[in-house]
């Protein structure tokens, strides 16, 4: 079952002279349990597509559709529903609100959908459990670390990675989420922490959901079932998952 798919989708920006091709006839498609690497030189269109895929921007042209709904025919109240419901966002930077604690951050989108607040909260705590950090609920986020030694515990993945980050996976995979959209969300960790969340992530897409991950990583891309390589908002899919990293490279070229 396809959670994702982008028809023809561009966008464009400026007028005249000024006018700029972020996304130029994109076609993509991500089924459930998938995760798809998105690589692509900066400026490529890769902010661009997540922000689109998640409802944040509208295309110039071409169809969205995110489980089932056509985002074109939905009002600005609509896709925030969708979004809260359907669409978990993971960024580099955390985005975690610094006056809630671990819990209460992963709860929150919850509470804001209309869930009972015990209930969202087991649900947080639950999902803060999966990936480890039970003992971190009740910590704000100034008081988790960004990284962790490598070949610490995580959850039940052998690998490190950062507590703030986990939390950020937490929020966006609690509930009832089918799509998660990760812009960079190894860029501010080393090579080790930057394995281990793509191993989270992977965990999350075996559960059912689907996941589209940017980055600049050809190791990291490495771990999807499809890699995208996006170049002046154009794509050439991989149907199959790549032989290695060193192979993503030369599309890069």
């Amino acid at each position: 079952m396809s959670v994702l798919e982008m028809r023809h989708v561009s966008r464009t920006y400026g007028q005249g002279a000024a006018e700029v091709h972020a996304l130029a006839g994109v076609d993509l498609s991500v089924d459930a349990g998938a995760m798809v690497a998105v690589m692509g030189p900066s400026g490529s269109g890769k902010s661009t597509l997540l922000t689109i895929a998640g409802s944040l921007e509208e295309p110039t042209s071409g169809e969205v559709v995110v489980a089932g709904q056509d985002l074109a025919k939905l009002s600005g109240n609509g896709k925030a529903r969708l979004r809260r419901r359907s669409i978990g966002f993971v960024f580099q930077d955390f985005n975690l609100l610094p006056g809630l604690t671990a819990a209460e951050n992963v709860a929150l989108p919850l509470e804001l959908d209309g869930v009972p607040a015990r209930r969202a909260r087991q649900a947080g705590l639950g999902a803060l459990e999966s990936l480890g950090l039970a003992d971190r609920a009740s910590h704000f986020p100034d008081q988790l670390s960004v990284g962790l030694a490598a070949g610490q515990l995580v959850g039940k993945v052998r690998g490190p990675v950062g507590q703030r980050q986990r939390v950020a996976i937490a929020r966006a995979i609690v509930g009832d989420h089918q799509l998660l959209l990760a812009d960079e969300p190894s860029g501010a960790l080393d090579s080790a922490n930057g394995e281990a969340v793509m191993r989270l992530i992977q965990a999350a897409c075996q559960r059912g959901m689907a996941a589209v991950v940017t980055t600049h990583d050809a190791q990291l891309a490495s771990w999807a079932d499809r890699v995208v390589v996006l170049r002046d908002g154009r794509v050439t899919d991989r149907t199959a998952p790549p032989a290695g990293p060193e192979s993503l490279l030369g599309q890069l070229r």
